[in-house]
């Protein structure tokens, strides 16, 4: 008679957290601090081993956390959008990626809250090269650079100026990912602060047929020159925030977190031809 052998018992391993799975829960409600601190140890994509100084730096690198009765919690969550603190951000590069080899060579941002422009941060960038197709885009010469601060510099001063604001620009996923990927290239961290992309608000409140920063300019009536020039694209970019939530129901969008989820959600709020 043949035996049987016995069946295997497979035990699943808990699935490895990562930043993001923590985002999303505290996006929904707040975590005790020792909880917390327990998360950041075990997650898979996380910068030290001492969750303490994880903790740290996540405040260092704009990530908007508080804690109030021994809770940590996503500020965004609780701060109405009148008294969220926005920086619109553009950047002119001379090339595609900071991975190949290429820099920012301005940036530009402006800082801004409840119908008020608080400060700007307008630079130039030292290079020693750029590609001719960029220099007749942007109308930055390679002598306009020979003076610049170097791209170190720039990016330190710009990191205190964002500080844990919302970071907003139009086509966000290029100029996020190029600062935070330089921002790493000097050791100065990298990117985690909340952001809203203007052209997939925009999509949701305004009606074109194109979404591109031009297109809206021109539709929207907005009287900013220098186009492909940063600290001028980036102002361009908050008229157009400003145009986006005089179409919004503040009713159902409270929260700044409550305007991110919209901007990515897909409703499409119905505007009258009047509007636009």
């Amino acid at each position: 008679m043949q035996m049987k052998s016995p069946k295997k018992k497979y035990i699943l391993k808990p699935k490895k957290q990562t930043f993001l799975d923590i985002v999303r829960r505290l996006k929904k409600e707040p975590i005790e601090f020792s909880e917390f601190l327990d998360l950041l140890k075990n997650i898979s994509d996380k910068f030290y081993e001492n969750s303490e100084l994880e903790f740290e730096l996540l405040l260092i690198n704009g990530f908007p956390l508080d804690i109030k009765d021994d809770f940590v919690y996503l500020r965004t969550t609780k701060t109405p959008i009148c008294e969220q603190t926005f920086c619109f951000v553009d950047i002119e590069t001379n090339g595609g990626s900071p991975k190949n080899g290429h820099q920012i060579i301005e940036l530009g941002a402006v800082k801004y809250k409840n119908g008020q422009i608080l400060d700007k941060f307008d630079s130039l960038v030292f290079s020693k090269e750029i590609p001719i197709y960029i220099q007749e885009v942007t109308n930055i010469s390679l002598d306009m650079l020979q003076t610049a601060p170097r791209l170190e510099k720039v990016l330190k001063e710009f990191k205190e100026f964002l500080g844990d604001d919302v970071f907003v620009a139009h086509d966000i996923k290029f100029d996020y990912n190029f600062i935070s990927d330089s921002f790493e290239k000097y050791n100065l961290g990298k990117l985690l602060n909340r952001k809203i992309c203007t052209i997939d608000l925009s999509k949701r409140c305004i009606q074109s047929q194109k979404y591109g920063l031009s297109t809206l300019k021109e539709l929207l009536n907005i009287d900013v020159q220098n186009h492909h020039r940063a600290y001028f694209d980036a102002l361009s970019t908050e008229i157009i925030f400003e145009r986006c939530l005089e179409n919004i129901d503040f009713s159902k969008i409270k929260s700044t977190e409550d305007l991110i989820a919209f901007s990515k959600s897909n409703n499409i709020l119905k505007i009258s031809k009047e509007n636009n």
